[in-house]
């Protein structure tokens, strides 16, 4: 048998390329599984997203609850973050993260196993829960276990392109089961990929030393503070998301002046914990970072047109060209596929480009997405204008999740890594509800005063002026997002350059 030998530098070149692609020693497999099971957990959500019409009438869901299969995850996710990144910053984020990846395994083969809507809806928020578990932690993990540097920003690459990649390719996906095999496979999969990466998990993840106790490390009161004033912010905006009118509901009316309320209350409370040299959620001083202070205002503004351009597309190609949800599904995938390429790209550059060059040009293209979709004739064909904006539409949020991973990981201190990544994603989630709910609005508004379509809200002609409206307003947010970045970001040079030891 002929042995090949290669030769010096043969075997130079190869490490060179294994080092480039793939960080050195077990950094690779961290990095897969913790990417992984935020991967498969957002397609899940992308699932439901799509398929809801069919998955409500199979499981006879009623229309008071409609909307609840997949405002309800954000909900609790949202609500749980901050006090899990806390919780995972003293007991250690192993096992926070491995007991969030075992019960999002349990929960997401569940909804597939759903036989009442109630069912389902209880299914998505013990999801949203366990994700809440999984995603600060994941940031913790690979602030400690990998290598600053090109190393770390591909794994924070990887986390901020598996969120909004995996919600896509659920988009997509969903249109192939409902068309196909049907809608529950989608979550048995899932189930058995999340149960998958938990025994992946189990052997790769790196275990951290235990601190103090949780009763005198974790800020208790803030954290209920923030998750009360998140809990019932989230089940305001889901409930206007569904019905606008839900405005005058004396219920919703109390909840929104509480979670305005407690806003305040926090400031004050975070201010008392520094001054007393208690451990504090979120330090006030942390907002006087004017990096950390913009990134997060982008965040919020970015993420947020990044998933209304998703869903609001989705409904342009059904509702108004009147194509199939397998149809409409195709149509995303550009956006799937580009996103990806951006957001591996900035892992492996953002150290040698000065954060400002990139976060600007990547908005500033990523403007174009809704403007195009803003002036686009419903009949012109897919490819003239619609393909475009589909390429244009993930650029600024894949750039910012990295970017803003990198900053807000900086800013807090190493020991609270999982809280870092809780804030980070916090935003996130806030921007996705806070936006979905605004431009649910919008549409809705302009579409009831529309004159056209014969005075059927319902034909595409109504629709369109209303989705119009939405992209416009997605439009204004990316220039407000462009000129948060302009100012704030100006004194930032090159970030996730390697740190001497």
């Amino acid at each position: 048998m002929h042995v090949r030998v290669r030769g010096p530098i043969q075997r130079c070149l190869l490490k060179a390329v294994r080092n480039w692609f793939f960080p050195p020693g077990r950094a690779w497999i961290i990095i897969a599984q913790l990417a992984g099971i935020n991967f498969i957990t957002s397609v899940s959500s992308g699932l439901i997203t799509v398929g809801l019409p069919t998955i409500a009438s199979d499981l006879h869901l009623d229309d008071s609850l409609l909307v609840w299969p997949v405002s309800v995850y954000s909900l609790t996710s949202a609500s749980c973050f901050l006090l899990a990144g806390a919780i995972a910053d003293v007991m250690g984020p192993r096992i926070v993260n491995l007991t969030g990846c075992f019960l999002l395994a349990i929960f997401i083969a569940a909804c597939g196993l759903s036989q009442t809507g109630i069912q389902l809806v209880m299914f998505r928020a013990m999801q949203g829960i366990a994700s809440a578990l999984v995603v600060p932690s994941s940031v913790a993990i690979v602030s400690r276990a990998v290598a600053s540097g090109r190393p770390r920003n591909i794994g924070f690459s990887c986390l901020g392109l598996a969120m909004p990649a995996g919600f896509a390719l659920g988009l997509v996906l969903g249109g192939v089961f409902i068309s196909g095999p049907g809608w529950r496979v989608g979550y048995y999969f899932g189930g058995a990929v999340a149960f998958l990466l938990w025994v992946v998990g189990i052997t790769a993840l790196p275990a951290a030393p235990l601190r103090k106790r949780l009763a005198s490390e974790v800020d208790w009161i803030g954290a209920v503070m923030a998750s009360t004033c998140l809990a019932t912010l989230s089940y305001v905006l889901a409930m206007l998301s569904s019905d606008v009118g839900e405005i005058r509901n004396p219920t919703n009316i109390g909840l929104l002046c509480l979670s305005i309320i407690a806003i305040p209350v926090f400031v004050f409370w975070m201010n008392r914990q520094e001054k007393a040299g208690n451990p504090a959620l979120i330090p006030n001083s942390i907002w006087k970072n004017t990096a950390f202070t913009s990134v997060s205002i982008m965040i919020l503004l970015s993420v947020s047109v990044m998933n209304s351009m998703e869903l609001f597309s989705s409904l342009f190609f059904q509702e108004v060209q009147r194509t199939t949800a397998l149809g409409a599904s195709l149509r995303l995938l550009p956006n799937l596929i580009f996103g990806t390429f951006i957001n591996l790209t900035t892992g492996f550059v953002i150290h040698k480009v000065p954060a400002i060059y990139a976060v600007l040009i990547s908005s500033g293209l990523c403007t174009g997405a809704p403007l195009i979709m803003a002036l686009i004739n419903p009949d012109w064909p897919y490819w003239n204008a619609a393909f475009a904006a589909q390429l244009l539409a993930p650029m600024s949020a894949d750039v910012l999740f990295t970017v803003g991973l990198i900053v807000v990981s900086d800013v807090f201190p190493p020991e609270t890594q999982a809280l870092a990544g809780a804030v980070f994603n916090t935003l996130s989630q806030v921007g996705v509800s806070l936006g979905l709910t605004t431009m649910s609005v919008i549409s809705a508004t302009i579409t009831e005063k529309s004159t056209a379509g014969d005075s059927d809200k319902h034909s595409p002609v109504a629709l369109m002026e209303g989705y119009r409206a939405v992209f416009w307003a997605l439009f204004s947010w990316m220039v407000a997002t462009c000129v948060v970045g302009v100012f704030g970001l100006k004194k930032v040079g090159n970030i996730g350059v390697k740190k001497e030891q």
